[in-house]
């Protein structure tokens, strides 16, 4: 039950209706979580996410302290001005150098990003998504999730930033299950 909810309810990306899911659970300042958007991601992306064949779910495991939390909420902030992957995409770029998730410099990306400064700023001061936050982590880690980053693929967690193979032999699996059985497994099981 807690997969299907958190496979249906946030960012996402690729096609509504593709019969297999990917979720993450990420930390913006983790540096495996990162390394996964930089190198791994882009060929997910091209090969199952753009294709149609997979569903791709961002979910927050913000672990790493206050800049984690901060950073979090601030996504979810741009999100409500439908610019979720701009902002993850600029806090992955970002988190390499100390003090990126400050209020000021969280702020200041969705400026660049010429995101309504007055709605962004009242949402990040109004903590307005720290429950969601906090809801999500607490789900990773009633999950078995232990770390950054965890991910579900219709159920069955892949743990840490592993390589695009060991996603696709997992992706490619899934998919001709789902295919031979001719509808998606529940996102429920695990």
């Amino acid at each position: 039950q807690i997969l299907r909810r958190l496979a249906n309810d946030g960012p996402a990306k690729g096609n509504p209706k593709a019969t297999v899911t990917l979720i993450e659970f990420a930390d913006f300042q983790c540096s495996f979580c990162r390394k996964f958007w930089q190198t791994t991601l882009p060929r997910i992306e091209t090969q199952y996410i753009s294709s149609g064949k997979v569903r791709f779910v961002y979910r927050h495991f913000a672990l790493l302290g206050k800049p984690s939390v901060a950073a979090a909420q601030a996504s979810e902030c741009a999100h409500e001005q439908g610019k979720f992957w701009e902002y993850h995409d600029k806090l992955f770029a970002s988190a390499g150098s100390p003090l990126a998730f400050t209020e000021g410099k969280l702020k200041g990306y969705a400026q660049e990003m010429k995101l309504k400064s007055k709605d962004f700023n009242q949402c990040l001061q109004s903590a307005k998504y720290l429950k969601k936050v906090d809801g999500e982590t607490t789900a990773a880690v009633s999950l078995g999730a232990r770390g950054t980053p965890a991910f579900f693929l219709d159920g069955q967690m892949i743990v840490g930033a592993q390589p695009f193979e060991v996603f696709e032999a997992a992706i490619e699996k899934e998919l001709k299950r789902t295919s031979s059985s001719g509808k998606p497994k529940s996102q429920g099981a695990h």
